[in-house]
């Protein structure tokens, strides 16, 4: 995973195509896995949100039905283990970057305040880095950028690239998943989007309101289903 793809919004009707495909391809591979370890999945799509509609959500693959995450670990910049599951209950658009893809670099700042306006509705963002030289080279280009409100963790677990990129089997960077409130990867995108653009917040709340934050449970009582 050596290369970068180019803003879906000013490609070529091929290359948008090519984008496409190279998502669909990430979503099957995590859907096979998911079906083999979870037989009885299907059964269980009905509780799927629906997809949002628009130019916006065009440039996404769905995954229907959802699948569950992968359960990988990743590190934060102090290097203790998170995985996506930890994060089950929020809506949470998992971006994979490098400091060393321009197109990645150019969409984090709409990342932070798209993170920044949603995170009291129960969404965040979890920015993935593949760079292999940790948080050596990840921590300077947060303060460089400004950018260290933005929840940021590593990737190093695997050999030529990350453990979690592999289970998400990526094609190229940027490239982003969103998993609901249940822990399912719902949707994917391969390439860079205008994340902090009105249709972005749209897209985002669509889930939210289909799937609004639980009440916290009372004491000697069950939260509410």
């Amino acid at each position: 995973m050596d290369y970068q793809i180019s803003p879906a919004s000013k490609a070529s009707g091929g290359l948008k195509r090519f984008v496409k495909r190279a998502l669909a391809a990430a979503v099957l591979a995590v859907l096979a896995v998911a079906f083999a370890v979870y037989p009885d999945l299907a059964r269980a799509s009905d509780e799927a949100p629906s997809a949002p509609k628009g130019p916006f959500a065009e440039n996404f693959t769905f995954s229907d039905p959802p699948v569950p995450a992968p359960s990988v670990t990743i590190e934060t910049l102090d290097g203790l283990p998170v995985s996506l599951a930890d994060f089950q209950g929020e809506l949470v658009l998992v971006n994979f970057w490098a400091t060393w893809c321009a197109p990645c670099v150019r969409e984090m700042p709409g990342l932070l305040r798209l993170h920044q306006a949603l995170k009291d509705e129960g969404f965040r963002v979890i920015a993935v880095s593949e760079d292999r030289a940790g948080a050596a080279k990840v921590e300077p280009f947060l303060d460089r950028l400004n950018l260290r409100d933005l929840p940021v963790f590593l990737d190093r677990s695997g050999q030529r690239r990350g453990a979690l990129a592999q289970a998400f089997a990526l094609r190229g960077l940027p490239a982003t998943f969103l998993i609901d409130r249940k822990g399912r990867v719902v949707a994917g995108l391969t390439g860079p989007a205008e994340w902090d653009s009105p249709e972005a917040v749209a897209f985002i709340r669509h889930y939210l309101t289909a799937q609004p934050m639980q009440p916290a449970a009372m004491p000697g009582r069950e939260p509410e289903t």
